[in-house]
């Protein structure tokens, strides 16, 4: 996912300025920060889940493997932009790590928990509309649960606001 829908950073401001100022308001830039990791959590979330329920793996396996794929994705989705311009993967990866780990973190925790605590979900059969719906309310209230997080570290020139900087 390129980076370019974010907020510009003038010269003169050490590289960054606070998203309430001009451009996006910092409101809309959480969302699309929130959005952007949580598409990363749902593609390495369903892979996992997927790979783990066909290999008739345990939840606790299944799970470790989803969260793994969750990062990955995650991760992958921002450091891609950085790699296609050139930055060495070591920065790549550094700077997805920066802007992406706490936000990621919260909502696998979120989203499995939840996932846990739906009675039957985990041992719902993959091709059932109740695994999938348990799926898209456990990611969906993971991503409101990250947003207000995603927020306040931008604001302070933290998570997703790193990989803004280097724009």
């Amino acid at each position: 996912m390129d980076h370019a829908h974010h907020v510009p950073h003038p010269a003169g401001h050490g590289g960054q300025r606070p998203a309430s100022q001009g451009g996006d308001s910092l409101n809309r830039t959480a969302l699309v920060a929130t959005l952007h990791c949580l598409l990363g959590c749902a593609i390495g979330e369903v892979a996992g889940l997927l790979i783990g329920t066909a290999w008739g793996w345990s939840n606790s396996a299944t799970i470790a493997l989803a969260v793994g794929l969750a990062f990955f994705a995650g991760f992958a989705l921002t450091a891609l932009p950085f790699l296609r311009r050139g930055y060495p993967l070591k920065a790549a990866l550094k700077i997805a790590l920066a802007a992406d780990a706490a936000s990621i973190t919260l909502m696998e925790i979120v989203d499995n928990a939840l996932m846990l605590a739906i009675p039957g979900a985990m041992d719902a059969s993959i091709d059932s509309l109740f695994f999938w719906a348990s799926m898209a309310v456990s990611l969906a209230v993971a991503g409101l649960a990250a947003y207000p997080v995603n927020r306040w570290l931008i604001a302070r020139g933290r998570g997703h606001a790193v990989a803004h900087v280097h724009h």
